[in-house]
């Protein structure tokens, strides 16, 4: 059993997707909000996507560009790749757990307040 376990672990690995990633989950975003983000720099090189994100007026941009950067320094560092030769290849934002809250109303009932949470996850990949 152990064994079995242990060649599809190692196959698994061999399989694994070798280019820079970052994952930021929990995020206390809307992913509704975040996936605008993502959608203005998917597809863009590097600097392009840091330049967009720095004056897009968006709250969403804040985590997104931290990750992008967390991305960046993951492949110069973890794979040896130059910042200038890279681009956003996948970017994603999804639905993380939903924290419900009530707000009392009006004779004495009480309404849900759904404080919803993002997982934003990026591929980076060479030109």
């Amino acid at each position: 059993m152990a064994r079995n376990t242990r060649e599809k672990a190692r196959a698994r690995r061999a399989n694994a997707d070798k280019r820079p990633h970052a994952l930021a989950r929990f995020i206390r975003m809307s992913p509704r909000k975040v996936k605008l983000v993502c959608d203005l720099i998917r597809g863009k090189s590097v600097e392009e996507a840091r330049a967009i994100l720095i004056y897009t007026p968006k709250a969403a941009t804040e985590p997104v560009l931290k990750l992008l950067n967390s991305a960046v320094a993951n492949a110069e560092n973890n794979l040896d790749l130059r910042a200038d030769s890279l681009y956003v290849a996948e970017i994603a934002a999804n639905q993380g757990p939903t924290l419900k809250r009530f707000m009392p109303r009006a004779r004495g009932s009480a309404s849900q307040i759904l404080k919803r949470t993002s997982h934003i996850s990026i591929v980076l990949d060479q030109k």
